[in-house]
């Protein structure tokens, strides 16, 4: 399959797409036989290396697992970036929001970007504490948003919201669990408790260990699809207020608690929101209909640019979380402490703040979509998918570690027996 043909392709619904070729095949196999065994060395780099330091005593062996546990969320982010540069090339073209609410400044804008001598862009620098919300149209989503965090440093420190579904996925679910990642069932009388307990452990942890913290959440809490649509659309004629087009109309509970929970214990919070927008999606198109993990990855037919827009927010001053009244979690500890009560009117203006947030984004999509570039005329600053340097090939890997110790430990069951 050509360049050419594979960048026309995107812009066609997966299922109006020529039959997949011989090389896509060979793409997929390749990409299956490199990713794979990639989440394998992680994790058991996790088993045999980073857990066993849980039993070494002194004070310090807290200290060595987590700085273990970063370790192996740092090669996992390598490694992302590793399938994007050999099987899925791509680069995120990022703007700043510069008017409306969230406005970076010029000055601020100037010293995000960090390049080379050859102008290539080699940091980004975000705020090393934030959460980071954003519209949700594929599963690519928090693949590239933590690709961004790659180029923010704050890679090493990323935790995710996932379905509690997932926990006991081999491999993958348990070493999401080492990563601290939050599992939630559904169902908000349990997972109140849940994620304001382990979002305060969390960010007081970073705080008091002068660590990045980087908590990404999707406040539409699904994909954009046929059947969310309409969803959506009922929910709007419930409550009386108009729906979007672009997008669906976020769930702001989730993020007002989390944004409770961390504020008191990071007092430097940033709220870093993205609007993602994919090239040849449609307006009003459903995002999965044209990009699948599969389609991106195994037949090679990524996108040829991912946008991104920024605004960011001061949440102790920008962001209406209201006052917070603490209470000890039902069977916590005395100082375990998360803020789990809000008014109804302080969940009705949070709800309000973040609707219109969300119809803002709806309306950039719309122009964006119709002119092909950012509304407000601002240059991107581009950054392709790749590594950094060649030596963090080995580090995706974990430098081969548990191969090396299987080896060993062979050769010495064999020389014992």
């Amino acid at each position: 399959m050509t360049v050419d043909a594979s960048q026309s392709q995107h812009q066609l619904p997966i299922y109006s797409r020529p039959p997949r070729t011989w090389a896509q095949t060979l793409n997929g196999l390749l990409f299956l036989l490199l990713f794979i065994p990639g989440c394998l060395m992680v994790h058991a780099f996790q088993l045999f290396f980073v857990l066993p330091l849980k039993l070494v005593p002194g004070p310090n062996s807290s200290n060595l697992y987590d700085e273990g546990i970063r370790y192996t969320k740092g090669a996992f982010a390598a490694l992302l970036n590793l399938m994007n540069q050999w099987f899925a090339p791509t680069k995120l073209s990022i703007t700043f929001e510069t008017q409306g609410q969230g406005k970076f400044t010029e000055e601020e804008i100037q010293n995000v970007v960090e390049r080379d001598v050859s102008g290539r862009v080699t940091a980004v620098h975000l705020p090393s504490k934030c959460v980071i919300i954003s519209n949700h149209q594929v599963y690519s989503d928090w693949w590239y948003v933590w690709c961004l965090t790659y180029f923010a440093h704050t890679h090493k420190d990323v935790f995710i919201v996932l379905k509690k579904s997932l926990k006991w996925v081999p491999v993958i679910g348990p070493g999401m669990q080492m990563y601290r990642f939050i599992f939630l069932a559904r169902s908000w009388a349990s997972d109140k408790v849940q994620l304001t307990r382990q979002l305060s452990n969390l960010g007081k942890k970073a705080q008091e260990k002068n660590k990045p913290f980087t908590f990404i959440l999707f406040p539409e809490g699904t994909l954009v699809s046929k059947y969310t649509r309409p969803l959506s659309g009922k929910y709007a004629e419930k409550m009386g207020i108009p729906d979007l087009c672009n997008v669906l109309l976020p769930r702001s509970t989730g993020l007002h608690y989390s944004l409770r929970s961390l504020a008191h214990r990071l007092p430097t919070l940033k709220l870093l929101d993205i609007t993602i927008i994919y090239p040849g999606i449609p307006p009003k198109g459903y995002g999965q209909s044209y990009y699948t993990l599969r389609s991106i990855f195994c037949d090679r037919v990524p996108p040829p640019v991912v946008h991104m827009h920024l605004r960011i927010f001061d949440v102790a001053k920008d962001v209406p979380i209201c006052n917070i009244s603490e209470s000890i979690i039902p069977n916590g500890s005395a100082n375990t402490r998360a803020e789990l009560d809000l008014s109804e009117p302080d969940k009705a203006v949070f709800d309000i703040w973040l609707r219109k947030l969300w119809s803002e984004k709806d309306d950039y999509i719309t122009k964006f979509l119709e002119t092909g570039t950012a509304p407000n005329k601002q240059k991107p600053v581009e950054i392709p998918l790749e590594l950094r340097k060649r030596s963090e090939i080995a580090e995706a890997y974990c430098f081969f570690a548990p191969l090396f110790m299987a080896y060993w430990w062979k050769r010495l069951t064999d020389l014992v027996s």
